[in-house]
């Protein structure tokens, strides 16, 4: 019976071994919650059985209690990396459509290729729906939606009306070259560039060259200007004529043309739909004798917005903001809690799933009651303890030896027995 009762110290021992080098094992590995052996021992006795002459019949393995005690929290700056202070826990999905949802702690999420922000093992990050302003329009896992970073923001409209003011210098020179050429700088004086958009939000490039024809002289005190406006490599025109005539008075004051330019419809090249601009020069764009010079310009296209980054703030609130200064809020970070997270089925890579002896999830907002704060740019490490760890692990390779010795010397007992005559 001995030999049986020793054998069952060896198995305890053994199980204490491999618990605690799983622990310095995960030491590193985000998120992880150590493990601690825990036994019982075992007497078989009966209502027969003197209770002062009862002898045990070794020891069994009672359970394998996880420890979800706070880990270690570090800073890595990164706008994904988030961790728990306190109670909870993450709420992740393995699969884009269905499947269930599991748990972690480990908050070093990042973005995959169709822009989902995911975990390590690639399940989605479970947030919240909000609307515009923020709010929470529906809780629970069945209402709860996969984070989805948008690639854009914004409806786009096409450009209609550019304003286009200017100072042409009273003292520039007709240009010897008098067929106007726009691959030919001696063909024309100034040039400048507007940037508009086409139906599509794509952005185009309105350049306009500004050509001197006519010198005031005694008879005739006004001059003019030939402006050539092109888009990309088309030649805008107005009622099949181009260019625009700028008349100035002595003054330099623009006196022609008094309203916009409207041009001929045309079909930018980055887009399927046509597309009429009108050109104002107001009443800003003069003839003096300064260098030439933008003074204003316009246009009342709208390009969409290309995604330009990410933050999650303390209350969980995911925002997305665009390059076309809009900002998106996708959703509010849900947290989950458990009234035995001790019964969780671990299910590697710091991830647990619920079992009947952990009860349902729990869920709620980070900072609510009963569940921890948020730190964004943080990760929570494990929370194994070395040392501890260690001096454990000496402790259990005694245990083990003692209970070797223990067989062995049964062993030997039964030896003699066997040999006596």
């Amino acid at each position: 019976m001995s030999f049986y009762t020793s054998l069952s110290g060896l198995k305890a021992a053994q199980t204490d071994l491999a618990t605690i080098s799983h622990n310095l094992a995960n030491v590193s590995t985000n998120g992880f919650k150590k493990s601690r052996s825990e036994f019982a021992d075992v007497i078989a006795s009966s209502v027969g059985t003197n209770p002062t002459q009862a002898i045990g019949s070794g020891t069994v393995v009672k359970a394998n209690r996880q420890q979800f005690s706070q880990g270690n929290v570090v800073q890595t700056g990164g706008t994904l990396d988030l961790a728990i202070t306190g109670d909870g826990f993450f709420a992740v999905k393995p699969q884009l459509d269905g499947g269930p949802v599991n748990f972690t702690r480990n908050g070093a999420f990042l973005v995959n290729a169709d822009r989902y922000v995911v975990d390590g093992s690639g399940s989605h990050l479970q947030a919240y729906p909000v609307d515009g302003s923020g709010a929470v329009v529906a809780s629970g896992l069945t209402s709860a939606i996969n984070v989805r970073l948008p690639a854009t923001s914004g409806t786009p409209v096409a450009t209609q009306n550019v304003a286009l003011s200017v100072n042409l210098p009273s003292g520039g020179a007709i240009p010897t070259t008098t067929a106007f050429d726009r691959f030919d700088p001696s063909s024309y004086n100034e040039s400048t560039q507007t940037t508009i958009f086409d139906s599509v939000g794509n952005a185009q490039v309105l350049t306009t060259y500004f050509k001197r024809e006519t010198v005031p002289t005694g008879a005739t005190p006004t001059s003019t200007w030939s402006a050539f406006s092109f888009v990309g490599d088309q030649a805008l025109v107005s009622g099949g004529t181009a260019p625009i005539t700028l008349t100035f008075d002595a003054a330099g004051t623009l006196t022609s043309p008094t309203a916009a330019t409207s041009f001929d419809a045309f079909t930018p090249a980055s887009s399927p739909n046509p597309q009429v601009i009108a050109l104002d020069f107001g009443t800003a764009t003069t003839q003096l004798g300064a260098p030439f010079d933008l003074v204003a310009s316009s246009q009342d296209g709208v390009a969409v917005g290309q995604l330009q980054g990410v933050t999650i703030d303390n209350e969980g609130m995911i925002r997305a903001s665009f390059s076309n200064g809009e900002t998106a809020t996708l959703g509010k970070v849900l947290l989950a809690n458990f009234a035995n997270p001790s019964g969780l089925r671990q299910l590697g890579s710091s991830s647990w799933s619920p079992t009947g002896l952990s009860g349902s999830p729990l869920l709620g907002e980070p900072g609510s009651n009963g569940f921890g704060g948020l730190l964004s740019g943080t990760i929570e490490r494990s929370n194994v303890d070395q040392t501890e760890e260690l001096v454990a692990l000496i402790a259990a390779q005694r245990n083990f030896q003692a209970n070797a010795k223990a067989l062995e010397t049964d062993n030997q007992i039964s030896q003699t027995i066997f040999n006596l005559q």
